[in-house]
């Protein structure tokens, strides 16, 4: 194998790294320009489109703790190659896919892939890397973050544009082989592995992962097949039952996913409750304006990931300079507030203007909100859950914050694409008023959900920054 330099194999590493972090973010957001161009083409209803974002994010938030102790105990270099093949596979499968269930299957596996690699990076940059190295490790990771979220939806509709939708996922395919080649050059060897069985709570990520997918299949298949229907309240109610018996697993596992122990702390409780709501309607803003730009305004596919630019360089604005400016100030509490009131002022804008006979120009109000809002509101949010928990848990506390993240995005999603539905014939074409008009509702409702999220926030402790690495963490 050829010896590269140490400095330049430091740099390489981190960029391996950061690579992968950048995939991670892209995926969210480059599908949902893509979402109607898939819909026609494999046949999904208006309903239940929505599974293509939410199957990737149900089986990584489902999983994430998982991952964390996979990356632990098997080793972080073969978590994180393990990460790579399925996410990669996954997407050159979804890019085949000839039929929606099959899409949704590989968005699933996708999720598996990303529920690996997000703790198997985390644990890399701390094991790689010396003291020095890893601030600016941990801020190139932020960085490839921020910057793949926001370079996604255009990306997204470039890439539909030119060469199909198909593309959103087969962009990922080349990248993740080069990966895959340049992870044992760049990336030390594990140690043997010495874990035994016992040390994975593996029926614990089973039966979480199973229980929330259940709960977002009933409030995606209620608006379909009725809500009493046993996809509706029995997919439900089974799902309920599953996270139930996933604490009565918590509580008994010598090694749990999740230390119901951590639940103690409020900071960790209330910011995991104000994530939830915040990705929740951060997703829902996201397949709102999709849909109405697309289905009700027209725009085609590369103008419509254009309409994203604006929103993308305003976040991006506001988390690397607004946010930080803000928490030094006034504290992270502050900034988590006033971001989400911004974001629940954006829906009110846009659900005013979301008419049949509308156009873009009069949404750059409520965008200019939504970028600023939801970039001030976002950076706080994971230094506050771990902001009472011990040095040796702060792992855990993220995962579990970052759970919330995902099952959140999912859940609300559902719940309000089941909004923005009701009364439209989801088999059918909807006339564009009556598809504007279920948005315009459904960006009202989600601005309602928000301000509960901000009244939460404010149950938060005001804390400042108090460390060089927090300010370069938020400064990104």
């Amino acid at each position: 194998m050829t010896t590269i330099p140490t400095c330049d194999r430091t740099g390489l590493r981190l960029a391996l790294l950061a690579a992968s972090q950048f995939l991670i973010a892209v995926d969210f957001d480059i599908v949902f320009v893509a979402l109607p161009s898939i819909g026609r083409e494999l046949g999904f209803t208006s309903q239940n489109l929505q599974w293509v974002i939410s199957a990737y994010t149900v089986a990584t938030g489902g999983l994430l703790l998982f991952g964390g102790r996979a990356a632990d105990r098997l080793g972080a270099r073969r978590v994180f190659a393990a990460g790579l093949a399925l996410f990669g596979l996954a997407s050159l499968v979804g890019g085949l896919a000839p039929t929606p269930g099959v899409l949704i299957a590989a968005r699933a596996v996708q999720g598996l892939g990303g529920a690996l690699l997000t703790p198997a990076v985390l644990r890399l940059i701390n094991t790689e890397f010396g003291e020095k190295d890893r601030v600016r490790a941990f801020t190139v990771w932020s960085m490839a973050g921020s910057s793949g979220a926001a370079v996604g939806a255009l990306g997204g509709g470039v890439l539909t544009s030119f060469l199909g939708w198909e593309w959103v996922l087969f962009v990922n395919v080349p990248v993740i082989a080069l990966a895959l080649l340049a992870t044992p050059r760049l990336l030390n060897a594990d140690g043997p592995v010495t874990a035994s069985r016992k040390g994975f709570d593996v029926p614990g990520a089973i039966v979480a992962t199973i229980g929330a997918t259940l709960l977002v299949f009933g409030l995606v298949s209620g608006p379909e097949h009725g809500w009493v229907s046993v996809n509706g309240l029995g997919a439900l109610l089974a799902g309920a039952a599953l996270l139930a018996v996933f604490v009565w697993i918590e509580r008994r596992s010598a090694s749990p996913l999740m230390p119901l122990g951590l639940l103690r702390k409020r900071s960790l409780v209330v910011a995991m409750a104000v994530v939830f709501i915040f990705m929740g309607v951060i997703g829902t803003e996201y397949y709102l304006f999709t849909g109405y730009i697309q289905n009700v305004l027209g725009l085609p596919t590369l103008r419509a990931g254009l309409a994203f630019l604006p929103l993308s360089m305003l976040s991006m604005l506001a988390a690397s300079k607004i946010a930080p400016a803000i928490v030094r100030r006034h504290g992270t509490r502050a900034s988590i507030t006033i971001g989400m009131i911004g974001v629940a002022a954006s829906f009110a804008v846009l659900g005013t203007a979301m008419a049949a006979e509308g156009s873009y120009w009069t949404l750059l109000p409520g965008i200019a909100l939504w970028g600023l809002g939801a970039g001030t509101a976002f950076p706080p949010i994971f230094m506050t859950a771990g902001s009472e928990v011990d040095a040796d848990r702060q792992g855990v506390a993220g995962a579990m914050a970052s759970t919330a993240q995902f099952i959140g995005g999912a859940v609300i999603l559902a719940v309000l694409v089941a909004v923005a539905n009701s009364g439209i014939d989801v088999h059918g074409a909807a006339p564009a008023s009556d598809i504007a008009s279920g948005l315009s509702t459904a960006a009202f409702a989600a601005g309602a959900v928000t301000l509960l999220g901000a009244g939460l926030a404010r149950l938060l402790h005001k804390r400042r920054v108090e460390t060089a690495t927090e300010a370069v963490a938020l400064a990104v």
